[in-house]
Formats: structure tokens, C-alpha cells, sequence
């Protein structure tokens, strides 16, 4: 396990994300550890049901994904990890996914969604620890880093 556990933007990274450019489209690399029970609040309706943490990422998955479709994002790339071959074994990874939006702005009117706020309970619920990594796509080329 890492030191600090991320499962939310922080405040400067969240501004920095607002700043960059919102007339194209990105990309948002996604890696999540999920905990072995999930952690619903006492109030939830999935409270002491006994679901793991990856059923309440799946749950997340699947209620929001109507959203996710609306706002025009789709999923370009999904793989299972297996092995940290370069970087601590701490860093190990349940899941590995790319998500495309057409904007950033198409990101933010998700996130800002009132159902998704509600619905992304579930995903709190039951990530241990998460990056999260904007990234603007870009034609490769033929060697590594072109």
C-alpha cells in the first residue's frame, strides 16, 4: 500500500485540470486498487450488505454508465494488471482502463452531474487507492516516446 491512499482530485489539481485546454478531446488513464469489503456510509442502501470493493466499482460502472454515454465519453482501452514489472510492487493495480471524453468540459458537466454525485458513492465505497491521469492524445510514432 502507498503511504496516502487517492481516491478524490485534491483542490490544486482539480484547478489545474480546469485550466488546460476544453475544446479538445482528452484522455483519462485510470488505475484502481480496490478494498477487499467495500465501505458504504451507515445511510446507503448497500450499507453491511457485505460486497467487495470491486462489486461497489462495478456497481459504480454500471449505474453511471448512462452518464458517461450522455456527455459522450466511451471506454478506448481496458486491460487486466498482472504484474508490476518497473516500480514498486506497492503500485500493483486491480484495474487499468482508458476513458475518452470529447472535452474536459464534457468530464466536468459528469462529474458535476447530481446523479452522479449520488451514484459515485459506490465508487468511494469501494476504491482503496486510484490515479487518474488526464492526457491529450497525440499520433505515435514508430520508436518508444515519439
Amino acid at each position: 500500500m502507498t503511504d496516502q491512499a487517492h481516491i478524490d482530485p485534491d483542490r490544486e489539481a482539480w484547478e489545474i485540470f480546469k485550466s488546460l485546454p476544453k475544446d479538445e478531446p482528452i484522455l483519462m488513464l485510470n488505475l484502481v486498487r480496490v478494498k477487499p469489503l467495500a465501505d458504504y456510509p451507515a445511510d446507503h442502501a448497500d450499507h453491511g450488505k457485505g460486497l467487495s470493493g470491486l462489486d461497489a466499482y462495478r456497481a459504480y460502472g454500471r449505474t453511471t454508465a448512462h452518464i458517461f454515454k450522455r456527455v459522450g465519453g466511451r471506454q478506448v482501452w481496458a486491460g487486466k494488471p498482472q504484474v508490476m514489472v518497473t516500480g514498486p510492487a506497492s503500485e500493483a493495480w486491480d484495474l487499468a482502463f482508458i476513458a475518452e471524453y470529447p472535452s474536459s468540459d464534457a468530464f466536468i458537466a459528469m462529474v458535476r452531474d447530481p446523479e452522479y454525485r449520488e451514484l459515485v458513492k459506490h465508487r468511494t465505497a469501494g476504491v482503496a487507492d486510484s490515479r487518474l491521469l488526464r492526457l491529450s492524445p497525440v499520433e505515435p510514432g514508430e520508436g518508444f516516446g515519439e
